[in-house]
């Protein structure tokens, strides 16, 4: 293991029985901060020290990913669930003391916190989503070009073991040629966070759990989100979007017009990079970031 966050400490939290990778660093109000596939915590290892100066930031790997437990799955893929990957991040907040704060999520992380903020309103403060629209439109709205662009979505929901097998063959092939293929200008990706990507990766556990993470976003997801919508649950602390101008999310949807069906106060820019805006442009994100944060 490297430590690209030499300023954070490490912990180990409990939550109810799923063991979650936390590290933590600065002072004032907190903030927690999730990851996206196939990365872990140090998704932010740019941005993290930015916001440091000004928040007590909460780095995590969500449940399945990076240095935190892999809990075994189900038949219907509710173990990864974002309502029970949710939960976690809530209870690891509350253990380190927290039961108010703001959360900002990239890509998968995304997904978690905006299920956090619709399941636990009275706990997030501001919600930031990166490069993301919310998975129920995703799916409505998908035609041909979705499924090119986003065609790891239906290769990892596949069943019988497909995926594990095929990704298993090649874990550090998997995870640098994804990145790779969804980068645009910007800082060049860590060669050194990679490598812990790649380590993390390898674990055929984690491979399955990640699996199940979209497993479960093309079904109890959906039940979920679709009960949300139908009962007019929305998102109604301060929401920030922000997005790669050339990924597929900034290219393909009017991105802050989505999110206000889902949300009641939303704002946001593009960036001008891909899919990985913390790591592709740090400097940005980290600044946009704290201005939204500001006296929230």
């Amino acid at each position: 293991m490297t430590n690209l966050l030499p300023e954070f400490s490490h912990r180990t939290v409990d939550a109810e029985g799923v063991r979650i990778n936390v590290q933590i660093a600065g002072e004032g109000p907190p903030l927690l901060l999730l990851h996206g596939y196939p990365q872990t915590h140090l998704i932010w290892h740019q941005v993290a020290p930015h916001l440091a100066a000004g928040h007590t930031v909460v780095l995590t790997d969500l449940r399945g990913y990076g240095d935190s437990d892999k809990p075994p799955s189900d038949p219907d893929h509710t173990t990864y669930a974002k309502r029970w990957m949710a939960l976690d991040q809530l209870l690891v907040m509350r253990e380190l003391g927290f039961d108010r704060f703001a959360v900002a999520g990239h890509d998968r992380g995304g997904r978690v916190a905006h299920r956090l903020a619709l399941d636990h309103p009275h706990a997030v403060t501001a919600l930031a989503v990166l490069d993301i629209v919310p998975t129920r439109h995703a799916f409505q709205h998908a035609d041909a070009d979705f499924g090119l662009g986003y065609y790891h979505w239906y290769f990892l929901a596949a069943g019988n073991n497909i995926p594990e097998h095929l990704i298993g063959a090649d874990p550090g092939f998997w995870v640098r040629t994804r990145m790779s293929a969804r980068h645009h200008g910007g800082t060049p990706f860590s060669s050194v966070a990679q490598d812990e990507y790649v380590r993390c990766f390898s674990d055929p556990a984690a491979i399955h759990a990640s699996c199940e993470d979209y497993r479960a976003a093309a079904s109890i997801d959906l039940v979920h989100d679709e009960a949300d919508a139908t009962a007019g649950r929305r998102v109604t602390c301060p929401l920030l979007a922000l997005w790669g101008e050339h990924s597929f999310v900034g290219r393909h949807y009017d991105v802050l017009d989505v999110w206000r069906a889902y949300a009641t106060d939303v704002r946001g820019q593009a960036l001008p990079c891909d899919h990985y805006v913390p790591e592709e442009a740090p400097e940005a994100t980290a600044r946009l970031l704290q201005a939204f944060l500001r006296d929230r």
